[in-house]
């Protein structure tokens, strides 16, 4: 690809992985739901429970925006609203059962999308994109 700028490398590289994520976020379980309502239900699969204070932190949209999140996903039976063990008031959203396969399925059919993709490259190439993944997850963490 010869030498970019850091203009033009920024360019490339916002475009690249804006265009991988769309593709990867095609690979989900149900197609009914958002993908804000996807990412909330995964990563309350990860972290296990959240407010509706952390989850729209975490989401980046105001806490009635994601109340309509949980309201859906609650809806279609993928998460319930609990109490805090800690201070009963609070209000804590967990998965169920249904959410967490429902995430395990979006996963895999993700990861082996990708796999098939990667399986066609060169091991030169593979060895280059594990390279960047850890680059492009040290920018997404800075």
């Amino acid at each position: 690809m010869g030498r970019l700028s850091t203009h033009d490398l920024s360019s490339a590289l916002r475009i690249a992985v804006a265009r991988l994520s769309r593709r990867l976020r095609a690979e989900k379980a149900d197609d009914e739901l958002s993908d804000t309502q996807t990412s909330t239900l995964a990563f309350l699969v990860r972290e296990g429970s959240g407010t509706i204070g952390r989850l729209s932190e975490h989401e980046r949209v105001t806490p009635p925006s994601m109340n309509r999140t949980v309201n859906r996903l609650e809806e279609a039976g993928y998460v319930r609203r609990t109490a805090d063990a800690v201070d009963g008031r609070k209000v804590v959203v967990v998965p169920t059962e249904s959410g967490l396969r429902l995430v395990t399925e979006t996963r895999r059919r993700r990861d082996a999308w990708l796999h098939q993709r990667l399986r066609t490259l060169t091991p030169e190439q593979r060895e280059t994109l594990a390279e960047a993944a850890a680059i492009i997850r040290e920018l997404a963490d800075s």
